[in-house]
């Protein structure tokens, strides 16, 4: 079976419009870019979306707010995005929030094929309203349901022909669990090698997981530069 495709946008061919689409990432780190600009370039609309957050305002998620593609959002964290705020707002755009940690084990619950999972989190909050709640030893926790979608676009450093990938440092964060989480996976990754070129022991995605892969290149960008001032000394 060949998973390798020319370009993000013969990978994404057939994403249809209304599909549930998780994306990889941490703010900007590990991000799928090549495979969001794709979707900004097919116009495809009515998409809903899962990811810890929503880019920043003309970068990531943000980029397909502002298309118009993004129908509802299931995510964590989203103050880094002023428009995402306006159409909350405006009630232009419905919105999921629930904790991160019930976010990523949501998503590991789906791909592990656990329809469902108790936590703590939320408990005696707007996140418990509707919910199921149950006693374990003494202690109250909600009944949390797992997450799947139609595609997880996804971004690795290094991948082989075979769909195996390894992530580099904190790019891991979401995209291994949304890896096996969606009928469809679609890894973008930095650089493209032949199988067993990839260490054994240092794959982080088996490829049974993933269905295509393309290599392109990567914006590595700063999130939210921070400096310090340093006095001159006297």
């Amino acid at each position: 079976m060949n998973k390798v495709f020319e370009s993000a946008d013969a990978a994404l061919h057939d994403l249809p419009e209304g599909a549930i689409v998780m994306l990889g990432g941490f703010g900007l780190c590990g991000i799928p870019e090549n495979s969001i600009a794709a979707l900004i370039r097919r116009g495809v609309r009515g998409l809903h979306t899962i990811s810890n957050n929503m880019g920043v305002d003309g970068f990531g998620l943000g980029l397909m707010l502002e298309a118009g593609l993004i129908a509802s959002h299931t995510g964590s964290y989203v103050g880094e995005n002023k428009l995402l705020e306006q159409q909350v707002i405006a009630g232009k755009l419905k919105v999921n929030l629930i904790p991160q940690g019930t976010l990523a084990e949501g998503i590991r619950a789906g791909g592990a094929g656990i329809p469902a999972f108790y936590t703590p989190a939320g408990v005696g909050t707007v996140i418990a309203e509707g919910k199921e709640t149950r006693e374990f030893d003494g202690k109250m926790y909600l009944l949390e349901r797992a997450l799947h979608a139609d595609f997880a676009l996804i971004k690795a450093w290094r991948g082989d022909r075979a769909g195996n990938l390894v992530y580099r440092r904190t790019a891991r964060n979401f995209n291994p669990m949304m890896a096996t989480a969606a009928r469809v996976t679609v890894a973008e990754v930095e650089e493209l090698v032949e199988p067993g070129e990839l260490d054994p022991d240092l794959i982080h995605t088996p490829g049974i997981y993933v269905q295509r892969i393309y290599c392109a290149p990567c914006e590595k960008r700063i999130e939210r530069r921070t400096v310090r001032k340093v006095e001159a000394p006297r």
